[in-house]
């Protein structure tokens, strides 16, 4: 082990602030002014390297002055609006989740009550609803679940990509083609935190952390027509409380389709007050320790008042725009190279969740970095979406720049070869959004999005198809083409439905999106 050999003869000479009565210069910290030698003890050895803390540290966030170890009162000053700051930061990555949620809740909200209303997108989503990046193609049908004290009933529809998450954001469980009903529906009990009481038969059991939950189904177009689908849950779907299953409620279903609709979380300071509703109505049983720790240093803590001194709120009001810039870095140009789909290959195309695991799991190790990324990006926690299921499911690709490294540029307009033979045993599809909302691009189409079902669409002779981004669409391209908006960015998302065993094994590749000029 290097030794630092600190004695040195008798003494060591260190410096200390002096005594001296002249006035101090407000704002300056006391420099030494004497010195005084400290004499070897009996007991003194040598200290190992590496062990002390210098008493004056030229530092990134300024001049660090201690006495001996103990840092200057205006030092600590300067250490705590760091700390503060940096525990923002960390709140921000870390619980953005738990604000997303938070939105989503209260945009369903806005339509009805819990429990009792289900909100239909009976002619499809469009731009005008601002959801985190959905798709142009899916019937999209959701409820917000509000437990009490017993658990609720709910009756499902078949053939339908069905998610049950709580209110942390973490995944309860599947219905639907992916669910434990086998595609067939079925009565789904729903049990909340701290029920003791009986089970009864005749269900399928899903126990939940949370007492709010977020239901969301994606129904299927049938000859190009959302109707089957919506006719469907109309007919079949319920929810009630297990007390009142041989008097069931009526559900409210509403169509929002073409309704300006929110539920996208803020992206400012004001963030972390969406994460202290869900921490103060909800039990911190089901919430990781560490996240918790993180936002009780900041003041979120469940059951005390969440009201940042004027100090506070400027340093995490910096904190957020920080942490905002730092998930677009994390998504749209990740260092990770688990991030990319094609890699060694293709520099553009990024996977919104990494490592194949819907709690971002690999080896024991949570991937923090991957976990924000998502948040910030999508919703929908599932195995459906990371894990890989031949012939179902569905599989991604994220695009922010082109083949240059450039960002997309709406002014521009740039062209995406996609190979024959797509590996998917049901459909591919292209959906743009801004960059800013992360909603769907909001354009003069409906319907930002291009998809292999669509009437018209030009297929070369190979198989191939050429898909066009750009404010116009070129001559003959009608029908491949997406609209983009000069001087704004965007981003989109290849998704394949049924994914099949060629795209696992990289064995097909999506072209990179081309400036055409």
């Amino acid at each position: 082990m290097k030794i630092v050999n600190k004695i040195v003869g008798a003494a060591l000479v260190v410096s200390m602030v002096a005594c001296s009565e002249a006035p101090k210069e407000e704002g300056v910290e006391s420099t030494p002014e004497k010195t005084v030698e400290i004499p070897k003890m009996k007991m003194t050895t040598d200290m190992p390297e590496g062990i002390l803390t210098p008493d004056h540290i030229n530092s990134r966030i300024g001049e660090l002055n201690s006495f001996d170890g103990v840092p200057t009162e205006k030092t600590t000053e300067l250490i705590y609006d760091n700390l503060d700051y940096m525990r923002g930061v960390q709140a921000f990555l870390g619980g953005i989740q738990i604000a997303s949620m938070d939105a989503m809740r209260k945009g369903i909200l806005e339509f009805g009550p819990a429990n009792k209303t289900a909100l239909l997108f009976e002619e499809l989503m469009d731009s005008k609803a601002l959801w985190l990046t959905p798709n142009t193609t899916s019937v999209y049908m959701t409820m917000w679940l509000q437990l009490e004290d017993e658990p609720y009933v709910l009756e499902t529809p078949a053939d339908v990509l069905g998610i049950i998450d709580n209110h942390w954001f973490q995944y309860v469980g599947d219905f639907g083609r992916l669910g434990p009903d086998k595609n067939k529906g079925g009565k789904f009990l729903i049990v909340p935190p701290g029920y003791e009481g009986e089970i009864p038969d005749g269900y399928i059991v899903f126990h939940t952390e949370t007492y709010g939950n977020w239901v969301i189904w994606r129904g299927f177009q049938k000859d190009g027509s959302p109707k089957p689908a919506i006719d469907l849950t109309k007919q079949v779907f319920k929810a009630y409380p297990l007390s009142q299953k041989d008097n069931i409620p009526e559900m409210n279903f509403i169509n929002v389709s073409g309704k300006f609709n929110s539920t996208i979380h803020t992206m400012d300071g004001k963030m972390f007050a969406e994460m202290n509703e869900v921490v103060q109505s909800e039990p911190a049983a089901g919430q990781n320790p560490e996240i918790l720790g993180t936002l009780a240093a900041i003041g979120i803590i469940k059951g005390q008042e969440f009201k940042p001194d004027a100090r506070m709120q400027k340093i995490l009001d910096e904190a957020a725009e920080v942490g905002s810039v730092t998930v677009r870095a994390l998504m749209s140009r990740p260092r990770d190279i688990g991030f990319y789909v094609f890699p060694g290959v293709s520099n553009v195309w990024t996977v919104p969740f990494v490592g194949g695991s819907h709690e971002f799991l690999v080896d024991g190790v949570r991937l923090i970095d991957a976990r924000a990324a998502f948040h910030f990006y999508a919703t929908g926690i599932t195995p459906a979406m990371s894990k890989k299921f031949i012939g179902a499911g569905s599989q991604y690709a994220a695009a922010y720049l082109d083949y240059d490294g450039n960002s997309l540029d709406g002014s521009k307009t740039y062209k995406v070869n996609v190979p024959a033979n797509v590996p998917a045993k049901d459909f591919w599809s292209f959906t743009l959004y801004d960059n800013q909302t992360r909603a769907m691009l909001q354009t003069d189409q409906r319907f930002p999005g291009v998809d292999m079902n669509k009437e018209g669409l030009v297929v070369n002779a190979d198989g191939s198809v050429d898909v066009y981004f750009g404010p116009t669409a070129p001559a003959g391209q009608e029908h491949n083409w997406i609209q983009t908006i000069p001087g704004r960015g965007w981003n989109m998302l290849f998704r394949l439905y049924g994914p099949l065993q060629p795209w696992f094994d990289k064995a097909w590749i999506l072209g990179d999106p081309t400036e055409v000029k």
